[in-house]
């Protein structure tokens, strides 16, 4: 591997990784195309080697941050966490089966999709006083 692919590489993990922490969302969104269009991963490559990223490490040092200020949820985690393995699983298996071609298109269109709803329906800002809740707000509930 050459010098100039390690850079890169690096430049990848850490726009990931502050894009991860800054926001809230899987450093996939931003690796599977940068790894597809700069590297010329295979739409599959990509999302393999995203995955694998994120098999263990991904956001621990973030989700630490938030726990301390009191955004995490651990009940809604673990709940989620679960559901999110079997359809990691699922998702896996369905994406094998289909050409890197449709899988790039399925990818973008998703993108683009969520990108669409975040900034012109987005129902949470019509409704400033309701929010998600958080471990504190779950911590005063049961006191």
């Amino acid at each position: 591997m050459s010098t100039g692919t390690i850079i890169i590489l690096i430049l990848i993990g850490l726009a990931a990784g502050v894009l991860s922490g800054l926001v809230g969302v899987g450093g996939g969104i931003l690796m599977v195309p940068a790894l597809v269009l700069i590297l010329g991963f295979t739409q599959k490559q990509a999302q393999g080697t995203s995955l694998g990223i994120m098999l263990l490490p991904v956001g621990i040092l973030a989700v630490i941050q938030y726990y301390k200020q009191g955004y995490v949820n651990f009940q809604m985690v673990f709940i989620i966490a679960a559901a999110f393995v079997l359809g990691g699983f699922l998702g896996s298996k369905i994406a094998l089966n289909i050409s890197d071609e449709k899988m790039k298109k399925v990818f973008g269109v998703i993108l683009l999709l969520v990108s669409l709803k975040m900034l012109f329906f987005d129902s949470s800002a019509k409704k400033p006083t309701e929010s998600a809740p958080t471990a504190k707000t779950e911590i005063l509930k049961n006191q």
